[in-house]
């Protein structure tokens, strides 16, 4: 399974476990969509990230015919956009919303209405490789990183393609070890990252590569009695991304909750749900417990989460 299958067949859960919960997080990512395509990031504006997480969303937890009825805009949407002006992330973005459209056309999802080729695309994101063989977000960079990793496998995989070099790749993930068992994002940091190391875990795992018990034993401590996990050892609080992410790296390496942080996590989750008025009733997440606005990103971490806890 590709990384995107795997994310959305882990949210996908809710829509079995929780189908009431699911059914609202799809109407509140639904009431985002907008008009002319895409989905609308804080500002109320269509943002090609933003989209990444309303259509993953969206093949979580709605039959494949009931999304096809609004697929025509999204794509309209995509197709305004040419590779070649993308920066990493948003070319990234780009691949990962052609490959949830049309799941079953991914080879030369990159190519789009623009006229140019799949070759060009690659190319464009073969720029953001780093001297160390990871990817960066800044072309000719000397090292990548745990972010980097995890999205440049991802386009490839959604593009239908091979990865150049993976043992590269992997390779330069080793150079992002911190102490005690965690990943930092960039190399030399003392103190890792839970949002890097689930990165690296999912990103190892993934190219089929072993995951240190020492990696798994760092997620797991770093769980607070809140529920939550923070995005680093000395943040002041939990966080949904830190969370989700750590969740679905754990259960990728084969960890586990015991019962009690199990409950403390599924509570912390749920206690960051956003309810909407209706007909029909809708809620997306928040991000964290001061956080007073839901979103599409956080909504589907919402459901990721839920979907390792129920």
């Amino acid at each position: 399974m590709t990384l995107r299958q795997t994310l959305v067949q882990a949210a996908g859960r809710v829509a079995r476990a929780r189908p009431a919960v699911a059914a609202r997080a799809g109407g509140f990512v639904r009431a985002a969509a907008l008009p002319g395509g895409g989905f609308a990031d804080r500002s109320g504006r269509a943002d090609l990230y933003y989209t990444v997480f309303g259509l993953q969303t969206l093949a979580a937890v709605e039959p494949s015919e009931s999304r096809a009825v609004r697929l025509p805009t999204h794509r309209d949407y995509l197709a305004t956009f040419d590779a070649a002006d993308l920066d990493f992330v948003h070319l990234c973005c780009l691949a990962r919303c052609r490959a949830l459209l049309d799941p079953k056309k991914v080879p030369g999802v990159f190519s789009g209405s623009t006229g140019k080729t799949p070759g060009t695309s690659f190319a464009r994101l073969e720029s953001f490789r780093a001297a160390d063989g990871g990817y960066s977000h800044v072309p000719g960079a000397a090292h990548g990183t745990a972010y980097g990793a995890f999205l440049a496998l991802g386009a490839y995989e959604d593009a239908g393609a091979r990865l150049p070099d993976p043992d590269r790749l992997a390779d330069s993930l080793a150079g992002l070890r911190a102490s005690g068992g965690g990943y930092a994002g960039t190399p030399g940091a003392e103190v890792g990252l839970v949002p890097a190391s689930a990165a690296v875990v999912v990103t190892l795992a993934d190219l089929g590569r072993a995951i240190d018990a020492s990696t798994v034993e760092w997620l797991l401590a770093q769980q607070r009695t809140t529920g939550g996990w923070p995005a680093a050892p000395g943040a002041p609080t939990v966080d949904l991304l830190s969370t989700a992410t750590a969740l679905h790296a754990l259960a990728a390496a084969g960890g586990s909750l015991d019962e009690a942080p199990r409950a403390a996590c599924l509570a912390f989750v749920e206690s960051l749900a956003e309810e909407e008025g209706g007909p029909p009733r809708r809620a997306g997440f928040r991000g964290h417990p001061a956080d007073r606005v839901a979103d599409c990103e956080y909504t589907f971490y919402g459901l990721l989460a839920l979907g390792h806890l129920v």
